[in-house]
């Protein structure tokens, strides 16, 4: 029986049985978990005016408490709950409207929307801050993917475009940031790396070769990718047969075995047990792949993955000469996932204001889990404080410096 429908047939009010249940769990009784629902509360600030008629100063009124939004009814809880739930849970923002609408709050999607690309703009100092924090680290990850873009100058609504996901920082100190593009063309990564002058690991698109042989960048590749071209070429192999995807897949999976055993090393040990374990596998590899581009078509699944590795041959051995670059760009890959899957349910953006906002609020949610924190915790945290900082102050709103004032 339902809590509140028990205390009705026993004469007792919900609070009195919610307090005695408080009891058992402080005392160490098991107590079956109780789901209560999402509800909407109306929060008034009342500010009394006050005014002195013997010193004629004029009326004095308290100040409006600060909000991220100044002229707008959404609070920072519910700004949080609009953003976690469309960008971390991909639910569209009609849905949105029907869940509030449930709730006793007609709230459009329009509203909705105006909201996210107004929340999306108050916070761009502090992806500012973040794309600072990010430039310093020793390597970084890029990668990017498509969005349709229904609103944009000189441009048709189907025109494709991109979105840009940088990854990179010393553990517990990861920053993921986003950026929409309409173009992915080689200037977009000389825009978003400026200066930066270390490590960058990509897939094998062209498109980075301009920023590297500017800035003079140690670029490495993915071997997931040369990986993944195997796998198609193995998938078309007769029935019950094995051929050479499955020794090439094969020596690919011994050397993620040796990346396993050198994860917790530092990277001069690292060097060590891959000079050791691994480049004789590269070196078998090597032979074998100038072998065998000459006995397959280039144009078969097994033909254009064994020219894939070879082009990419210099990026992919990369790794061998630096303890630091890892094996593959999973980490980029990992985290521009919650935006495809998001787009496969809200399909595109609007206006290009939209598909900015996205690029920041998406870069809060996936920095924040790259860090080990909750999502919603941490925007509401954001859109609470934000409003009352200065721009000096924005590191304090960084997440592993919030994450050091949560209580054990």
């Amino acid at each position: 029986m339902p809590l509140s429908a028990y205390a009705e047939a026993q004469a007792v009010t919900l609070a009195d049985l919610m307090a005695w249940e408080n009891r058992l769990i402080v005392q160490g009784f098991p107590v079956p978990p109780r789901c209560r629902p999402a509800r909407i509360e109306v929060i008034r600030h009342v500010r009394h005016q006050y005014a002195c008629p013997a010193c004629e100063e004029g009326v004095k009124i308290a100040p409006a408490p600060a909000k991220l939004l100044p002229k707008s009814n959404a609070s920072a809880t519910l700004l949080a709950y609009v953003a976690t739930a469309k960008y971390q849970d991909a639910l569209p923002l009609y849905r949105h409207s029907q869940v509030f609408a449930r709730h006793g709050a007609e709230i459009p999607r329009n509203t909705l929307a105006r909201w996210m690309v107004q929340a999306g703009e108050r916070i761009a100092p502090l992806i500012e801050t973040l794309r600072q924090h990010l430039l310093t680290a020793p390597l970084f990850h890029m990668d990017e993917t498509t969005l349709q873009v229904n609103q944009e100058a000189d441009r048709a609504a189907s025109a494709t475009s991109y979105m840009w996901v940088q990854r990179g920082g010393p553990p517990g100190q990861q920053v993921v940031l986003f950026d929409y593009d309409a173009s992915r063309a080689g200037r977009v990564p000389v825009r978003l790396l400026g200066n930066y002058a270390g490590r960058l690991i990509t897939d094998g698109y062209e498109g980075y070769a301009e920023v590297v042989r500017r800035n003079g960048l140690t670029h490495a590749g993915c071997w997931a990718h040369a990986r993944r071209k195997f796998v198609e070429a193995q998938k078309v192999q007769p029935k019950g047969k094995t051929g050479k995807a499955d020794w090439a897949l094969n020596q690919i999976q011994k050397l993620y075995g040796v990346e396993k055993q050198a994860k917790a090393l530092e990277p001069d040990a690292r060097y060590a047990l891959r000079e050791q374990k691994s480049r004789p596998l590269i070196d078998q590899l090597r032979t074998w792949l100038d072998k065998s581009l000459m006995q397959v078509l280039p144009r078969s699944a097994l033909g254009k993955a064994l020219h894939y590795l070879d082009n990419q041959w210099p990026r992919l051995t990369r790794f061998l000469d630096d303890g630091l670059i890892p094996l593959d760009n999973n980490p980029a890959e990992n985290a521009i996932r919650p935006f495809v899957i998001g787009r496969k349910n809200w399909l595109f953006s609007h206006t290009p204001s939209g598909a900015h906002a996205s690029a920041a609020i998406y870069s809060l949610i996936e920095t924040a889990k790259a860090n080990g924190l909750s999502p919603y915790d941490y925007l509401q945290y954001v859109f609470a404080t934000l409003p009352t900082l200065d721009d000096d102050d924005l590191n304090t709103l960084l997440p592993w410096q919030w994450k050091e004032t949560l209580p054990i």
